[in-house]
């Protein structure tokens, strides 16, 4: 189940979107260099307030591409960045995959994956409507979040469009994807 990756973005400033760029450079227990989410500690401005001092868990946003196709059924035109990943791949079910997931991406870099994103106001603030298109309903009717996964950087490297993408799951039991 390996991939590639389709775009890589950054911001050095909050902001909900974060433009493309031609490469970043992952740094090891830390996120994405010069992008405002970096850190030993959380960076998302909500997280911060209540408590400064938690584990960032969500060094690295993932997106899949898939999803662009996917809301574009219903009438939106999202692009890679726009909804504020570092990295979007294409190929990978991101969603599915447990935690502790290894991806390797590029020659040398490597995140493991920590949960799932969750999807926040803003993105109705994006575009009207499309907060309801990224939560969906499983059969039992539970919230099924689709707008991307955390991970914190094991290994840094230099992560570019095209780049392969390898997949290691842990060994052990699959534990699924929980909001982090």
């Amino acid at each position: 189940m390996d991939g590639s990756v389709s775009a890589v973005s950054s911001n050095g400033t909050y902001s909900f979107t974060k433009p493309n760029r031609e490469s970043i450079t992952l740094l090891a227990g830390l996120g994405v260099e010069g992008d405002v989410h970096a850190g030993t500690t959380v960076k998302h401005r909500f997280r911060m307030a209540k408590d400064p001092s938690q584990p960032n868990l969500r060094q690295v946003h993932l997106m899949h591409e898939e999803l662009f196709e996917e809301v574009r059924g219903a009438g939106f035109e999202v692009a890679a960045g726009q909804l504020g990943e570092n990295v979007t791949t294409r190929g990978i079910d991101l969603l599915g995959l447990p935690v502790g997931t290894l991806l390797h991406l590029g020659e040398t870099a490597v995140v493991e994956v920590t949960g799932l994103r969750n999807p926040c106001a803003q993105i109705d603030t994006f575009q009207k409507g499309l907060m309801k298109q990224v939560v969906g309903r499983d059969a039992e009717g539970r919230a099924r979040f689709k707008s991307g996964i955390m991970s914190v950087v094991v290994a840094g490297g230099v992560v570019r469009p095209e780049d392969a993408v390898k997949v290691v799951r842990p060994a052990g039991p699959h534990l699924p994807l929980e909001i982090v």
